[in-house]
């Protein structure tokens, strides 16, 4: 077995992704078949952290243009991507490897606080750790609770799963001239404006000298070939 490029990553998944066909809430073929991906990534020895967005739920942006304020739609965005957690740590576990959810927001009922004491613990376990809660404050995405946590936990690198495999310079499903770019730059990411991540999110990254793989979650296996070195994606570092 090839051994992984990275020991420790964060894997930021679109809540969107979740939603399967349907459009809405949480489609369970969907949620395990994203539970195999990560378990196999566990299984080459990489620890695995997962940051996933709320957006199948409650899009905290939406929400507020329809006269909910900002911090109140960005609030239940983030306890949305607490049932996405809590969905996928029950489908990993019921498949055999531990798992354990970590809230920003303080909810003893429903899963420990996140500390970077904690998460160290149990990635050194080999539990794949759920980080929802997003930051615990408005304002900011998903994308940059990745990166944020990331560097918190001192992993080696972001991997961004999404719907296309890698960075374009245009939406590729809009624009069939669009350029995929197989390196860039956090500079460049930035100064492109390139929509595949928010820019707060970019400018982290670059300032805590963290690289970041963006690449499609639509085919099975996805994430172990990045982590092997042989996926199909686009490196933003440097």
């Amino acid at each position: 077995m090839t051994d992984p490029v990275y020991r420790r990553v964060v894997i930021k998944l679109s809540g969107e992704y979740l939603a399967g066909q349907q459009g809405f809430g949480i489609d369970q073929p969907t949620v395990d078949r994203v539970a195999d991906d990560l378990i196999a990534a566990r299984h080459l020895g990489t620890e695995v952290a997962v940051v996933i967005g709320g957006g199948n739920m409650v899009r905290g942006v939406e929400v507020s243009s329809r006269g909910v304020s900002r911090t109140t739609g960005d609030t239940m965005g983030m306890l949305a991507t607490m049932m996405n957690c809590l969905a996928l740590e029950a489908a990993i576990e019921r498949k055999g490897t531990p798992a354990r959810t970590l809230s920003a927001f303080v909810m003893p009922e429903i899963s420990e606080l996140f500390t970077r004491t904690a998460a160290h613990r149990y990635l050194a376990e080999g539990r794949i750790v759920l980080l929802g809660g997003g930051t615990g404050n408005p304002f900011f995405t998903t994308d940059t609770t990745a990166v944020l946590r990331a560097a918190e936990i001192g992993a080696q690198a972001v991997l961004k799963a999404t719907n296309v495999d890698g960075v374009y310079s245009a939406d590729p499903k809009k624009d069939p001239t669009a350029t995929r770019f197989d390196r860039l730059t956090h500079s460049q990411a930035i100064e492109g404006g390139y929509k595949v991540m928010d820019a707060t999110a970019f400018a982290l990254a670059r300032e805590t000298s963290l690289p970041i793989i963006v690449f499609s979650i639509a085919e099975p296996g996805s994430i172990g070939a990045i982590l092997r070195g042989v996926g199909h994606g686009t490196i933003v570092a440097g």
